[in-house]
């Protein structure tokens, strides 16, 4: 630590990820009592709702992720540490990185967000692509792109598992990648291979419950089915899957899918970080904490976002989803914000749902207001604008935004994906 920092007066509050808690806590820090440190093994934040249009090559990676001192750059009283945090001393009040460096803290706050979950399902984590990261993203877009390649100069009727895609679990994610990939494979991409029928590309979506959406009202469920189905998505309701293989999904019946694309959306878990600070945790590995987001039984240590076990009224844990982890910065930003003498006892956290939303493809949405808003539900194009309006409301950076805005009218115009590049690391040789 510089000599400056040692000699600041004011309370240093360390937060792991730079995820929608840690940057909604550093904006709203009062800079006369407070400085912080975000910490990430990431340079870049990540808006994780539009990870499934850079996979279906709707949008860049740069779209989606902006670098972190970027954002924090006007920010007088935050810096940035790059690196990944392995211990944390909660009485010495200090934390340890891989490197290992060391930083001293006086409140801390773990929010290094959640990881997907196979549930133990085996084969999942070999053979399947998930949608956590910028990586996975571009991992997956390639994939894809890859698939459809070598199916335009080989003979792909001896291997149906090449034109298939399977996506697993029905909330959201996989709701909107399976719209964005029916998109992409017949409409977007026959004008570049005449000679291939990609109609022939096979999507399907498994989902272990009898609905799609969960958190939607039933109207909304039906809806979102109707429209995948009208629009070449196969939906496989109340079926589970047993396994996963190099070339096939294996379903819970013994049905055996042949498959070269798996794409597993079916739910996540804490980050490991929860495991490896020896905190509290409960189901999914979530940090449990109390109604101020204290971690129970650790003074000045908080937890907030998807790694947070953060009760909700009735008692079960918030749902992990941005709008929570948005509310949550808030919240520990203008707590931690108070000077030491003058700390009263915190108010508890109070979550705002304000409603849901999801788009099933072009001029398809589905977008609810809260009961406490009036429950007014949205559906058609009315719901895919007002999805359109509030994710680029809460993009990262006007370039991201107008870039983003760019490219989907655009889109919306010509049908064409932009974002159609292939790309995988190269060797040196």
């Amino acid at each position: 630590m510089d000599s400056e920092a040692q000699h600041d007066p004011r309370r240093h509050v360390a937060i792991i990820g730079a995820g929608f808690a840690g940057l909604n806590l550093i904006a709203n820090l009062n800079p006369k009592h407070t400085r912080a440190t975000l910490i990430d093994q990431r340079n870049h934040h990540t808006f994780q709702p539009l990870l499934y249009q850079v996979a279906a090559a709707q949008l860049d990676a740069g779209d989606v992720a902006r670098h972190v001192r970027g954002i924090i750059a006007g920010r007088s009283h935050a810096r940035f540490r790059y690196g990944k945090v392995t211990a944390a001393d909660f009485d010495a009040h200090t934390l340890t990185f891989e490197d290992g460096g060391t930083l001293p803290y006086d409140d801390l706050v773990i929010a290094a967000g959640a990881v997907y979950s196979d549930f133990g399902v085996p084969g999942i984590k070999d053979h399947a692509f998930v949608l956590k990261s910028v990586s996975d993203a571009v991992r997956l877009r390639s994939h894809l792109l890859k698939q459809i390649e070598q199916a335009a100069h080989t003979d792909a009727s001896g291997d149906s598992g090449r034109m298939r895609i399977v996506i697993v679990g029905g909330g959201p994610t996989g709701v909107e990648l399976a719209g964005a990939l029916s998109e992409l494979a017949y409409h977007a991409m026959p004008k570049d291979y005449p000679d291939l029928d990609l109609h022939s590309v096979d999507i399907q979506l498994v989902e272990m419950t009898d609905a799609l959406l969960p958190s939607f009202s039933a109207k909304s469920q039906r809806y979102a089915e109707r429209v995948l189905k009208r629009r070449g998505v196969t939906l496989r309701m109340n079926t589970a899957v047993a396994a996963a293989e190099s070339d096939a999904v294996i379903l819970a019946d013994g049905e055996r899918i042949p498959t070269h694309t798996l794409v597993w959306a079916a739910g996540v878990e804490a980050h490991p970080l929860a495991g490896a600070l020896d905190v509290p945790t409960g189901p999914g590995g979530r940090i449990n904490v109390g109604s101020n987001l204290q971690v129970l039984d650790l003074p000045h240590v908080y937890a907030a976002g998807d790694i947070a076990a953060s009760p909700g009224p009735d008692g079960r844990p918030l749902p992990q989803v941005a709008p929570v982890a948005i509310q949550q910065g808030k919240y520990l930003g203008k707590i931690l914000s108070r000077e030491t003498g003058n700390r009263k006892p915190e108010p508890p956290f109070r979550y705002v749902d304000k409603g849901s939303m999801a788009i099933v493809g072009r001029n398809a949405g589905v977008a609810e207001l809260s009961k406490r808003f009036g429950g007014f539900a949205m559906r058609g194009f009315i719901g895919w604008l007002a999805w359109l309006v509030i994710h680029l409301i809460y993009l990262p950076g006007h370039m991201n935004r107008l870039s983003a805005f760019i490219r989907w009218s655009y889109e919306y115009v010509t049908w064409d994906k932009h974002a159609r590049l292939i790309h995988e690391p190269e060797t040196r040789g």
